[in-house]
């Protein structure tokens, strides 16, 4: 278990890392960052493809189906709804309603193997709402602003969640049942999947609505947009995916679902750092509720691994 959560953190400070970027890049638009991360994925993933001819041959056309429903939801969809949630609401309080993600899929996983009952799960699950409950006063009660483009940021975050508790979830499964291919492969060719229906929507963008990839920017910006980007890519897909479906294959659904957590965590701390300034107190008590009730969540998991790995 402890192999599966040093993978589970590290996974989570590159994707804390990626959150960062659409505060980093304003003037760019959501499907604009989604398209341009997932193309450059696309890009690295066929290059590790090339020697993976042998796994090739053993993809299966329900692997080629799950592949494009991750791909679409768990990426694509889910980024540019994150994005625009970051975009209105700023990182933390959005990194904050997508760290609920450990409630979200503990609830969906409740009937998997090595699942914990939910009667044991009240407290831990308790303190995250409570969490939550704090970044939403933050959000509408404390921070300046247009409170319908907040509503507006609110409602993205929702769906952002929805699609990673889908994917979580989804992907967890699969891999768990899908003994033809180890989590290394399963990442290259979400990576190539994701990549093609990226090309597919810069296609149909460029066709029908090309101002939606047209950005007045300077030289300069378009260099840290693609650098970003690239960088997205590498280390908050390619990178974090493999270590990701390492962890998920180590541990039970709900125990891997409150370990998305590491994400809101190290988001929240790339933030304070860019911002120079630490927690609000709402922020700082929303920090302690929801990293509290998924430490409690992780005590109360534990008989429950050992038993699954035994």
């Amino acid at each position: 278990m402890k192999q599966g959560v040093a993978y589970a953190g590290m996974a989570g400070a590159m994707w804390g890392m990626v959150l960062m970027v659409p505060q980093l890049l304003p003037e760019f638009s959501p499907v604009l960052l989604a398209c341009a991360r997932f193309v450059l994925l696309g890009g690295v993933s066929l290059l590790l493809l090339l020697p993976m001819r042998a796994a090739l041959r053993r993809v299966r056309l329900a692997d080629v189906w799950m592949l494009a429903r991750l791909a679409l939801v768990g990426n694509l969809l889910y980024f540019m709804c994150l994005v625009a949630a970051i975009q209105r609401l700023g990182v933390a309080p959005a990194s904050l309603i997508v760290g609920v993600l450990p409630l979200t899929i503990t609830l969906y996983g409740r009937n998997d193997r090595g699942a914990v009952a939910l009667s044991r799960l009240v407290g831990p699950l308790a303190l995250i709402l409570l969490g939550m409950l704090c970044v939403n006063l933050q959000t509408f009660a404390v921070e300046q602003g247009d409170a319908a483009d907040k509503l507006i940021g609110l409602v993205y975050g929702v769906c952002a969640l929805a699609c990673w508790t889908w994917y979580a979830t989804h992907n967890s499964r699969y891999l768990n049942q899908c003994g033809h291919l180890d989590s290394h492969q399963w990442s290259v060719f979400s990576g190539v999947m994701t990549g093609v229906f990226s090309l597919l929507l810069v296609a149909a963008l460029w066709w029908w609505q090309p101002q939606q990839l047209q950005v007045q920017a300077s030289l300069e910006r378009w260099q840290l947009f693609w650098l970003f980007s690239l960088g997205c890519a590498l280390f908050g897909s390619w990178l974090a995916g493999v270590l990701w479906n390492a962890a998920a294959k180590r541990m039970p659904l709900t125990l891997s679902g409150q370990l998305i957590v590491f994400e809101t965590v190290f988001a929240l701390l790339y933030a304070f750092i860019w911002r120079q300034s630490g927690p609000s107190l709402l922020e700082a008590a929303a920090i302690v509720l929801v990293v509290g009730g998924v430490c409690w969540s992780m005590r109360q998991h534990e008989p429950a691994v050992q038993g699954v790995v035994a």
